[in-house]
């Protein structure tokens, strides 16, 4: 497994929890956090340097990307010192969510294929060891 097959692997299992999310499955919200605050944690620290290290013409999209997690990671934050019986609650899972996806999208379209014709697919089989 390389690193962007390992950072779109963890994006599909948060797009299903999202999908709970959607039909009103706020039990989910949790796991979510977990989630989203370990899979932030291996893009800022093994990801995201490497990539700015390696491919410099990425750098301005990394730097949106990491003021991005930054939204996240309040609104996860704040999700997680809430009731889930707030009236905000949904309202904030559902603005994650969004953030979320719309961070997804962009990496997905296109910082991942800049990435990987960069780097190759032997740099990023040693990125996701170190990412593992």
């Amino acid at each position: 497994m390389d690193a962007i097959v390992l950072l779109r692997t963890q994006h599909r299992e948060v797009e299903k929890l999202f999908k709970a999310v959607d039909k009103g499955d706020l039990s989910v919200v949790p796991e979510i956090c977990a989630a989203l605050e370990e899979h932030a944690l291996i893009e800022e620290d093994v990801f995201y340097p490497a990539v700015r290290a390696e491919v410099p013409d990425e750098a301005s999209d990394i730097l949106e990307s990491l003021e991005e997690h930054l939204i996240v990671k309040r609104l996860v934050a704040e999700l997680r010192e809430m009731d889930p019986d707030d009236e905000a609650y949904e309202a904030k899972a559902t603005v994650l969510a969004e953030n979320v996806r719309h961070h997804v999208r962009e990496e997905e379209d296109e910082l991942f294929p800049a990435v990987r014709s960069a780097l190759g697919r032997k740099r990023l089989v040693e990125l996701a060891d170190e990412m593992q």
